[in-house]
């Protein structure tokens, strides 16, 4: 299934495709007549350059995929490209037989490590066999169309994180913090900047016991709490005084139950437990991260409805050791390619009838000692 970000991009290529294939049609009509003068062929590349206005380079090649002209750009041309062999590129590989125009997969160039484009079109002659190629490069930050605002897709999105500390977990122990100790306040002092002074974004790293926030009034900037200044309640002061933000979506009633839930992640479980968790009163989403280094963002309603169940279950800090070892034992019965799949698919969220009714912290302590176990096999 295609994500919105995925079809935002389809629909720019197609806004491109309209907007780059008829004028080349003309061109290539034109080169069709003089493929066997290459000088000819250049002059009619300078003539057309300047109608081009979002074109980086232009070229031609025989139907072999070899450059019979030199590139040619805005203020001249590179003699050092005749003969060159690009019948490897990327975006030569498209069906020319039944397509007479490609526009390719975005690329950073060789030359400008710059995001860039090719779209090539055939060259045919009077009784329509493909006697060549019309290339033409384009700058991606130059070509209109492209500069539409993609809005985030805001669903649940599970990452994993560095597998050196995933294969190490079992040998960690959470350690009391200081905000640990003194995470009640923490939490007390964030609902006043959030609801009194501006603050719409705040992530708590509880390990390292510091807050990071956005306020309203300057959002481009951060501003980095340590312990000194989050058990100094007249931070606030530093401050101006905000209502709570019309634009947020995520109601006052909901941010203690928030906050709530952050502290039962970090103190459930002194192996598998929240080290850093935020959350974003405007666009309603919420991030965690845990000490497997893999995270989770979904919107704070999706965070709320499944509750600490679906964390940890009724009994997560207590699993039954032979329930865990007869779980691992059975998905590992069913050979490497299925737990590969098993393991692929439950960071997609993927549910499998091994790990039905286990709590999903759980899930993922048997997951990541799968892990551990298949690399051995370079997994």
């Amino acid at each position: 299934m295609r994500t919105i970000l995925q079809e935002t991009i389809a629909e720019q290529r197609r806004i491109l495709v309209n907007l780059l294939k008829y004028p080349l049609s003309e061109l290539a009509q034109i080169l069709s007549e003089d493929m066997d003068q290459p000088q000819k062929l250049e002059a009619h590349l300078q003539n057309t350059f300047p109608n081009y206005k979002y074109c980086k380079y232009l070229y031609v090649m025989d139907a072999n995929g070899i450059q019979i002209t030199r590139t040619i750009y805005k203020d001249g041309a590179d003699p050092g490209s005749l003969n060159r062999d690009r019948s490897s590129r990327p975006y030569m590989q498209s069906d020319f037989n039944n397509n007479e125009f490609s526009l390719s997969e975005a690329y950073i160039s060789k030359h400008n490590k710059r995001p860039s484009v090719t779209a090539i079109h055939v060259i045919k002659n009077e009784k329509n066999k493909l006697i060549g190629y019309l290339g033409v490069d384009y700058d991606l930050r130059e070509l209109p169309g492209t500069n539409h605002l993609y809005k985030e897709n805001y669903i649940w999105q599970q990452i994993k994180g560095d597998p050196a500390i995933r294969s190490g977990l079992f040998a960690q122990q959470r350690l009391q913090s200081e905000m640990d100790n003194n995470i009640d306040n923490v939490f007390a002092l964030m609902k006043v900047l959030i609801f009194e002074h501006g603050v719409f974004h705040g992530k708590f790293h509880f390990s390292s016991s510091r807050v990071t926030i956005w306020l309203i009034d300057d959002p481009y900037n951060y501003r980095l709490l340590s312990m000194n200044e989050l058990n100094d309640p007249d931070i606030c002061l530093a401050y101006p005084r905000r209502a709570y933000s019309g634009l947020a979506c995520v109601p006052e009633d909901d941010i203690l139950k928030i906050f709530e839930y952050f502290k039962q992640l970090r103190f459930a479980d002194e192996t598998i437990y929240l080290r850093a968790g935020s959350i974003n009163i405007i666009n309603g989403m919420i991030s965690l991260n845990f000490s497997c280094d893999g995270s989770h963002y979904l919107p704070y309603k999706e965070f709320l409805e499944k509750g600490m169940d679906f964390w940890f279950g009724t009994s997560s800090a207590d699993i039954d050791p032979l329930q865990y070892d007869d779980t691992i034992e059975s998905i590992a019965q069913r050979g490497c390619s299925y737990v590969y799949e098993l393991i692929i698919g439950h960071r997609e969220g993927k549910e499998y009838p091994e790990l039905k009714g286990i709590a999903r912290i759980d899930q993922d302590r048997i997951v990541t000692e799968l892990e551990t176990i298949m690399q051995i096999y370079n997994f």
